[in-house]
């Protein structure tokens, strides 16, 4: 699409962590307490990246109704074991708790406020609601509404979020799937399950995974979405947004 397409929707769906908060950032600094315990300095972040995504993708497949601290914490044990590193309980529940620590992204608060006065703001994302909170004092704005994996039941990419969401914007805020642009930056976790939905979606491409970049902590898909609208930063998108003449309706 062109970027003048932009004008046709009415709100954005946002993933945030990956998209709005460092999430990568935040794994790794919440990491190092197990790599100073073991005397680690050999362990990169990529490779404890790389086993973090395989970690949690499995905890939230095989655990949906499990609350998001205590994926992080199996998944904290799951790289230890995998990196041959001892950890503990105190490390496993510093390392749960550590959601509302991470850094939101530079360009995240001042974007997400030029965002807003063009569409409403929405997120669906893979924490609890007390972890989501932490991140919202950071990121400076008041979203319209939020949903998370402790509300539904399931993790991204399950579909039962996506579902869930379409189902509450169209009933309370009177917003049809074609109003709604899906915007993160994972394809696992967003991206390929928003398309098999037939939502609009906007790549955050934060890793440049378009141009052969890294995956980190995000589990690779065999193929790639390719999305409607690519940006490099949310900045990007706010600039492109910014630009076009403004189309928006309040929903009912």
């Amino acid at each position: 699409m062109s970027r003048d397409d932009l004008a046709r929707y009415r709100a954005l769906v946002f993933d945030c962590y990956g998209t709005l908060i460092d999430w990568e950032g935040g794994i790794w600094a919440a990491a190092q307490p197990l790599l100073l315990a073991n005397r680690r300095t050999d362990i990169s972040r990529s490779a404890l990246l790389q086993a973090f995504s395989r970690a949690e993708s499995d905890a939230q497949a095989e655990t949906p109704d499990c609350p998001y601290p205590g994926i992080l914490e199996r998944a904290h044990r799951e790289i230890a074991a995998a990196l041959g590193l001892e950890t503990s309980g105190p490390l496993d529940r510093a390392f749960g708790a550590s959601v509302p620590d991470w850094p939101a992204f530079e360009d995240s608060a001042t974007a997400l406020r030029l965002l807003a006065t063009r569409y409403h703001l929405f997120v669906l994302s893979n924490v609890d609601r007390a972890g989501f909170a932490g991140s919202a004092a950071r990121l400076g704005v008041t979203f319209d509404g939020v949903m998370t994996a402790e509300d539904v039941g399931s993790y991204k990419p399950d579909l039962r979020g996506f579902h869930a969401i379409l189902e509450w914007l169209e009933r309370d805020f009177g917003l049809a799937p074609g109003d709604i642009l899906h915007t993160a930056q994972s394809q696992f976790h967003d991206l390929v399950p928003a398309a098999r939905l037939g939502l609009a979606t906007a790549w955050i491409d934060r890793q440049r995974l378009s141009e052969g970049g890294d995956w980190g902590a995000t589990a690779v898909v065999a193929e790639q979405h390719r999305p409607d609208f690519l940006f490099f930063s949310l900045a990007e998108m706010a600039t492109a947004v910014r630009s076009v003449p403004e189309r928006r309706a309040a929903p009912a």
